[in-house]
């Protein structure tokens, strides 16, 4: 069994970015030299999430729309500690979730025909965002 870490990085717009991940994590399962195993992707920060969707603008659209309806900018205890108005950032990252896993077999990730991994930034304003990536698997 072998293990390799690397990250992702770039840069976000912020206010429920969803940025498509998947072809950087092809090209590091590439330099894993790993044949079949399991990836664990794992956003570093508390207001960024990884997810699955089908990437394409409507759904991008739809991930705005429905957390502006459960979990919408306004009053929330959080902003009086820090100041910093994010609250609900924090909220939505922490519903989604820090990281997934997914397996992959014959130097492929095992996702649907539509299914593509992405990084969701909740937070307010644009960052650089990290993502880290660790592969365990056989050679």
């Amino acid at each position: 069994m072998s293990v390799y870490t690397d990250t992702i990085s770039f840069r976000t717009k912020g206010n429920t970015d969803v940025i498509d991940i998947t072809p950087r994590l092809d090209e590091l399962l590439q330099k894993s030299g790993m044949r079949e195993g399991f990836v664990v992707i794992h956003a570093v920060g508390s207001t960024g999430a990884v997810t699955t969707c089908e990437y394409e603008p409507g759904l991008v659209r739809d991930f705005k729309d429905i957390f502006d309806k459960l979990i919408p900018p306004g009053h929330y205890s959080h902003n009086e500690t820090w100041g910093d108005a994010n609250g609900h950032s924090h909220l939505r990252a922490s519903l989604v979730g820090p990281s997934i896993t997914v397996t992959f077999n014959n130097k492929r990730l095992l996702l649907g025909t539509w299914q593509q991994v992405v990084f969701i930034d909740f937070d307010t304003r644009s960052r650089q965002r990290e993502v880290a990536v660790q592969f365990v698997g056989e050679q």
